[in-house]
């Protein structure tokens, strides 16, 4: 792609796995959303969850009126949760998208002057009986729509994140004097995509920078992504081979992807995938009470398996 830096490829591609494009399959119609239903409403339940900070979740906790969108347990929904027209350039036919802008994105009304994020997740294992097994081969597209920089939130960091709920089963080996013994417990991981501002002023540049950055090397580390060199409309995907290998790619537009727009392939944390849970997203600003979120449309979230098997057999969706 002559639109993203290279310089990353090395370590990016380190780990390869038996990837795939994301979209390949079946599509799951009962979960995702187009957002083109002009009746779709948010239903907020105020006040957010705050349990990250204060351990409260303040339920009921906000989901979507179709039931296909719920706030996040932990970090609460963003302030703004809103279907608005499509921005120029869309998906062609596509006439709603779903804006996320939070201001205070801690405590309400409580501005911490630290950096903070909240949660839209998508509801996908509670539509379809359960996370979908690895061997399935699962992987989730979305569109978003990157405005243009001067409405960009003044601050150098991460903005926005597309990520994943996986699983695996986690071995520990404990030492007791002279024994020694092992136990095995279901481990929960997030990995993802992130989008990053530096700004001007850090980097005494006379121009903003935006890239991404992935989550996580098998360290458990983020690593440096391409470089963004257009805003506008883009379509990021991420699937899950059934080596347990996770599988990122991104490209500017809104066309489907292609094998030449992947971009990273790892076993995040050093684990590999057992079951699918769920895609979500993130906002994140500083939390000083004063500069909103940077406002993120997104449109056309999708989930797919590659391997329907049984489970999946009778999913009326078109095979890509």
């Amino acid at each position: 792609m002559g639109y993203l830096s290279t310089s990353w490829s090395a370590n990016a591609r380190a780990q390869s796995g038996n990837r795939f494009v994301p979209g390949t399959g079946i599509q799951l119609t009962q979960v995702g959303d187009d957002f083109e239903d002009a009746e779709w409403k948010w239903i907020p339940n105020n006040p957010k969850s705050t349990e990250d900070i204060n351990e409260r979740q303040n339920q009921p906790i906000g989901k979507s009126s179709n039931g296909r969108w719920y706030e996040g347990i932990k970090r609460g929904h963003p302030d703004i949760v809103r279907r608005v027209p499509t921005p120029d350039g869309g998906l062609p036919g596509s006439e709603g998208a779903l804006l996320l802008q939070s201001l205070f994105t801690g405590i309400p009304n409580r501005p911490s002057h630290r950096m903070h994020q909240e949660d839209f997740i998508c509801n996908v294992q509670y539509r379809v009986g359960g996370p979908i097994s690895a061997s399935q081969e699962p992987s989730v597209t979305t569109r978003i729509y990157l405005p243009p920089i001067e409405q960009w939130e003044r601050r150098s960091g991460p903005h926005f994140a597309f990520r994943v709920a996986l699983e695996t089963t986690k071995t520990e080996r404990k030492q007791r004097f002279l024994f020694s013994t092992t136990s095995t417990e279901k481990e929960v991981y997030w990995p993802g995509l992130f989008i990053l501002m530096d700004t001007k002023e850090k980097t005494r540049q006379p121009y903003d920078s935006l890239y991404f950055r992935i989550r996580a090397n098998p360290n458990g580390g983020d690593f440096l992504g391409p470089k963004i060199t257009q805003t506008g409309w883009w379509t990021l995907g991420i699937s899950i081979s059934s080596d347990g290998a996770v599988h990122y790619y991104a490209r500017p537009g809104v066309e489907d992807l292609t094998p030449e727009d992947h971009i990273a392939s790892q076993y995040p944390y050093g684990y590999r995938c057992e079951r699918f849970r769920s895609v979500f997203f993130n906002v994140v600003n500083g939390d000083n009470g004063r500069d909103w979120t940077t406002p993120l449309v997104i449109d056309d979230t999708e989930i797919f398996v590659r391997h329907p098997g049984r489970r999946f057999a009778s999913q009326a969706a078109t095979r890509r």
